[in-house]
């Protein structure tokens, strides 16, 4: 069973597959995002708001989000140490 991660709007990505929650601010972060729109590896999760935090997976993808990078971190947390608890 998976552990999922809302990252707001009702928007849900599987937490295992994760690899970095960065801020959406900086130049190299917005030329992440132009590269993954033309390559269509990009998942608007915004609802229209502005972008404040990007969350890249292992599979290459790139999601944007609405929610600060703290909150989702925090999420995260809470979604890996379920995940953990339940192996053990």
């Amino acid at each position: 069973m998976y552990n999922l991660l809302n990252i707001g709007f009702g928007n849900i990505i599987v937490s295992a597959r994760v690899v970095s929650v960065v801020s959406a601010g900086s130049s190299p972060m917005k030329r992440l995002r132009e590269t993954a729109k033309d390559g269509n590896n990009l998942i608007d999760a915004t609802e229209g708001r502005k972008t404040k935090t990007i969350i890249i997976t292992d599979s290459g993808h790139i999601i944007l989000s609405a929610l600060n990078a703290a909150t989702i971190i925090t999420r995260l947390e809470e979604s890996l140490s379920k995940e953990k608890n339940a192996v053990l």
